[in-house]
């Protein structure tokens, strides 16, 4: 620049110039915007109509679209969670070579519907049964209506004995032949192997039934089908759901009890409480919790407790626990006054008893106490 002060003059001069030359075509661009800018920007008259429009709507109608939204990501929200475990049940099944279906019956097909329901019963329980038969569970053709019509399944749940073919094998044979209302497991029926039934329960119903719930019942428990299933159908769009009356009780360390916790340690000092879960009476789950135990099944750990072991299998996951009081009535007066406020119940049993106290004695008299109607239940909306 020193040697040649005229060049770095004219230099400076085009810099100028260039300058003045791009604020002008900048500001000309900006007062005129192209036909291609007005093509995509919508008239401002039509926004100011669609405003009005949404402005003009009633508050109703506002809401109204509010819920469908919320209510459409819901089920989008479950559409998703029910692909992923879909995609881990066959990367698992590709991984082992299909070695968790073993245990399950190959001659049923899957086959929609929307509860599955397992009334747990054991080879000493035929009386039970039939007090049931004869009370809140439908027979026959009903039964076979009631899983075409309204998409809800009943089955006794039981496995073999010790001796397969054996007398009391035999017995359950001639039952299911009578009634046709059994769920037989590839499992050895005893009161501590519990937990081992539920897990194979869940396990064979969901490769027989594609449902939107999955239920376990004792067979000393009153049932009104139509209440459990309007109940269930407010949690239909919930990925993972947990549902029963959730309970804390305290972990059994002394032997010889009934309940007792040959693990108790895990749970930490003498005196201390178990973490939450569904009592045992009844519970269920959505399909996504049941895909994931026939998934994890020979990982699962095993309690005491049938339903302490169900509550520790979904603890550490995504689940929401619904703490339903409804589902955990006592017998009458209890179940009674509370029908005669229009609150029937869905499920009735003794709290003394873990179940209802002389079920088979009792189970007619509180199903007319506390029973919501033979005709509730093909009324339920679902």
């Amino acid at each position: 620049m020193r040697g040649k002060p005229a060049f770095g003059k004219t230099i400076l001069f085009l810099c100028i110039a260039c300058f003045l030359a791009g604020t002008l075509f900048s500001g000309q661009m900006w007062i005129r915007p192209s036909n291609h800018e007005n093509t995509l920007l919508p008239p401002r008259s039509n926004c100011d109509h669609k405003r009005k429009l949404v402005e003009g709507r009633p508050g109703d109608d506002v809401m109204e679209e509010v819920v469908k939204t919320h209510q459409a990501i819901e089920s989008l929200d479950k559409a998703v969670s029910t692909l992923e475990m879909e995609l881990t049940a066959a990367r698992t099944s590709s991984q082992t070579g299909g070695q968790h279906l073993r245990q399950q019956p190959s001659n049923h097909s899957s086959k929609k519907a929307f509860v599955v329901i397992g009334i747990n019963t054991a080879f000493s329980s035929k009386r039970r049964r039939d007090s049931i038969r004869e009370t809140w569970l439908p027979k026959g053709n009903q039964l076979k209506e009631l899983e075409k019509e309204k998409g809800i399944v009943v089955r006794f749940v039981i496995g073999h004995s010790t001796t397969p073919g054996g007398i009391l094998d035999k017995a359950i044979d001639a039952e299911e032949a009578e009634h046709k209302d059994f769920l037989r497991l590839n499992h050895v029926e005893g009161y501590h192997e519990l937990s081992t039934k539920t897990r194979l329960y869940f396990s064979t119903v969901i490769s027989m039934w594609d449902a939107d719930f999955y239920v376990k019942v004792d067979d000393d428990v009153h049932l009104n089908l139509g209440m459990l299933a309007s109940t269930l159908a407010k949690y239909r769009s919930r990925p993972r759901v947990y549902i029963g009356c959730m309970k804390s009780g305290p972990v059994l360390y002394q032997k010889g009890a009934k309940y007792h916790e040959a693990e108790h340690w895990k749970f930490g000092e003498e005196g201390n409480k178990y973490f939450r879960h569904a009592t045992g009476q009844l519970y269920g789950i959505s399909k996504d919790l049941a895909t994931y135990i026939s998934i994890n099944w020979p990982i699962l750990h095993r309690y005491a407790n049938e339903d302490v072991s169900l509550g520790s299998w979904l603890l550490g996951l995504e689940v929401e626990h619904v703490d339903e009081r409804s589902m955990c009535c006592g017998t009458p007066p209890d179940c009674d006054w509370k029908a005669r406020t229009g609150n029937v119940c869905v499920a009735s049993f003794d709290w003394s008893c873990s179940g209802i106290c002389k079920s088979v004695e009792r189970m007619k008299d509180i199903h007319k106490a506390c029973g919501e109607g033979d005709a509730a239940v093909w009324n339920v909306d679902l």
